[in-house]
C-alpha cells in the first residue's frame, strides 16, 4: 500500500509524523511519500517537497509565492496520476490541499482532509469546495463533525493529537527550577511563531510587561522561542521596554513556560489551547496585517463570537481576548492583573481547561490511522 501525504508547517509535520506511525504499527510494509517536514521524514515518509514551502498564511501575503506553490501542485497532480496511490491525505495547509485534493478525486483516488479548515468561523463559502476536495475530513475539534454533517460531508472526529501528548499532572515549582526561575509568581508571553506575529504583537507584549513589573518585584517573566531570528526580535522588544533583565528568554521549549506561569499572554493560535490543555488562566491578542484585516472585516467573513478555541470549544469567554486595535499595553496589563489577583476566578477557569482536555484526548494518532486504512481500502 501507498499513501501520498501533503503538510503545511510545524503543526502538520507533527501531525503527520503521529499519522505515519500510527499506520505503520498497523501495517509495517505501507509505503508514504509527499510534502514533509522533519518529524515525518524521520518517521519514515520520503520527502518529494519540504513542509516549509506551505507556511504561509493571510490573504495577501501569500501572493508572491503562488507561482511557485502552483508549479508544485501541478508537479504533485502529475506524479500521482500517472503513479495513483491508495490514498491522499492533505494535512492542514487548506489553500493549497484542497485544490490538490480535488485534481486527485476526479482521477478517482481516495482523498482525507485532516484538520478541518476554519471554515465555520470565517470564509464559509469554502464548504463547497471542501465537498468536491475530499472523501472525508478528519476533525481535531467536536462541533466540527456536526458542521460537516449538516452539510453532507462525511467527517469523522478524531480528537486532538495535542490533548494526547499534554501531561495532565505536573509540579509548576519543579519546572520553574528548571528553568532558572525563582520568583513567587510567573507570566508567561507567547508573542508568536511567525514573524509578522511577534513583530506586531512583541512590542506592545514587552510595554505590557514594564507596566506589571513596576510595582511588581515579586512577578516574573518567562518567554520561549521558536527561532533564533524571532529570539532577536522579542529581545530588541524587551530592551526598548527596559524589562529585558526581568525575562528568561528560552530557545523553544514552550510547553515548560507554560506550565511554570500563573497566567499566560500570548498570540492566539494553538499556543492558546495548548495553555488551556495545561491548565493556565491566560489573556490573548491577535493582529493580522492591516490590509488582510480590513479585507476579513469589509467582506464580514467572520462568523463566530470569540476568536480563541477555548472560548470557541467552552462557548464562555474564560479568555479576555483583543483582536486588531482593540489591544493595548493598558489594556493587557489591566487584564492580567486581575487573573493574578482573582483566584476563585482561575479555579474555574481550570476546572473548565480540565473538562476540555478530557473531550479533546481520545488518541487522535490512532482514529485518524483507523479512518484513512478505511478509506483506502473502500471499495
Amino acid at each position: 500500500m501507498r499513501i501520498g501525504l501533503v503538510a503545511g508547517e510545524t503543526s502538520g509535520d507533527l501531525l503527520g509524523a503521529g499519522l505515519v506511525d500510527a499506520l505503520r504499527r498497523r501495517n509495517p510494509d505501507i509505503r508514504f511519500e509527499g510534502v514533509a517536514g522533519p518529524e515525518m521524514q524521520a518517521a519514515g515518509c520520503v520527502a518529494l517537497a519540504q513542509a516549509e514551502e506551505l507556511a504561509v498564511m493571510g490573504l495577501i501575503e501569500p501572493l508572491r509565492r503562488i507561482p511557485r506553490l502552483l508549479r508544485l501542485r501541478r508537479a504533485l497532480v502529475r506524479r500521482w496520476t500517472e503513479n495513483p496511490p491508495d490514498a491522499f491525505v492533505g494535512i492542514d495547509a487548506p489553500d493549497f490541499n484542497l485544490g490538490l485534493e480535488k485534481r486527485l478525486r476526479a482521477k478517482s483516488i481516495r482523498t482525507i482532509h485532516y484538520v478541518s479548515p476554519s471554515v465555520w468561523a470565517w470564509r464559509q463559502g469554502r464548504i463547497k469546495t471542501i465537498a468536491k476536495a475530499a472523501d472525508i475530513v478528519l476533525c481535531l475539534l467536536p462541533f466540527e463533525k456536526t458542521f460537516y454533517e449538516q452539510h453532507n460531508i462525511e467527517a469523522e472526529f478524531v480528537g486532538h493529537p495535542l490533548a494526547d501528548r499534554t501531561p495532565p499532572e505536573f509540579d509548576t515549582l519543579e519546572v520553574r527550577h528548571e528553568l532558572g526561575i525563582h520568583a513567587e509568581k510567573v507570566l508567561a508571553v507567547l508573542p508568536g511563531s511567525r514573524h509578522g506575529e511577534v513583530s506586531r504583537l512583541g512590542p506592545d507584549f514587552a510595554r505590557t510587561c514594564a507596566i506589571l513589573a513596576k510595582d511588581n518585584d515579586s512577578l516574573a517573566f518567562v518567554a520561549p522561542m521558536a527561532t533564533p531570528r524571532l529570539r532577536n526580535l522579542f529581545a530588541a522588544h524587551l530592551d526598548a521596554a527596559g524589562v529585558a533583565d526581568r525575562f528568561v528568554l528560552t530557545d523553544g521549549a514552550a510547553e515548560k513556560a507554560i506550565m511554570s506561569a500563573d497566567v499566560v499572554l500570548l498570540t492566539s493560535g494553538t499556543a492558546s489551547l495548548q495553555t488551556a490543555l495545561l491548565g493556565k488562566p491566560m489573556v490573548a491578542a491577535y493582529r493580522l496585517a492591516p490590509l488582510t484585516y480590513a479585507i476579513i472585516i469589509g467582506l464580514n467573513l467572520i462568523k463566530v463570537p470569540y476568536f480563541t478555541l477555548p472560548n470557541l470549544l467552552l462557548n464562555e469567554p474564560l479568555v479576555p481576548e483583543f483582536l486588531q486595535n482593540e489591544g493595548n499595553p493598558e489594556a493587557f496589563a489591566a487584564a492580567i492583573g486581575d487573573l493574578l489577583k482573582d483566584e476563585d476566578l482561575c479555579r474555574v477557569i481550570r476546572r473548565r481547561f480540565s473538562e476540555l482536555r478530557v473531550e479533546l484526548a481520545r488518541d487522535a494518532d490512532e482514529r485518524a490511522a483507523e479512518a484513512v486504512l478505511s478509506l483506502a481500502l473502500r471499495r
